[in-house]
């Protein structure tokens, strides 16, 4: 076993693993969760997210690193799933898997779609506090 394949499979295995502990900061979303963190002025992520889709698993480490910034701390994260929960697809109006949406309270404050660069998601977060 050379150096490069030794090398390439931790990569690959840090890929594949940060995927869940991504998503364990992210509640699965919940309409009566979501309405109370509306109700309270809370900035809110919602992330669609599908278990294949390469960018919602690029998107995963950016944001739970993003998360752990003081300036995101009340931010409250919830999860729909692109293959499974198409009723909430149509009520966000969401046509893709890796799309996100910040609410600022009540108001939509901003939303992207496709996008993996650090910076970016952090200025759409950002719309949000």
């Amino acid at each position: 076993m050379n150096r490069r394949f030794f090398f390439g499979a931790l990569a690959l295995s840090a890929a594949l693993t940060a995927g869940p502990i991504a998503s364990a900061m992210t509640k699965k979303f919940d309409q009566n969760a979501f309405e109370a963190a509306q109700s309270a002025g809370k900035p809110i992520l919602v992330e669609v997210h599908a278990p294949w889709c390469p960018v919602c698993k690029a998107q995963g480490p950016i944001l739970s690193k993003l998360r752990s910034e003081t300036k995101f701390k009340d931010l409250v994260s919830f999860q729909i799933d692109f293959d499974s929960q198409k009723d909430l697809l149509r009520k966000f109006n969401v046509q893709k898997q890796s799309t996100l949406i910040v609410f600022k309270g009540k108001q939509e404050a901003g939303r992207s779609t496709g996008d993996s660069n650090p910076a970016s998601i952090s200025a759409l977060l950002g719309k949000g506090v």
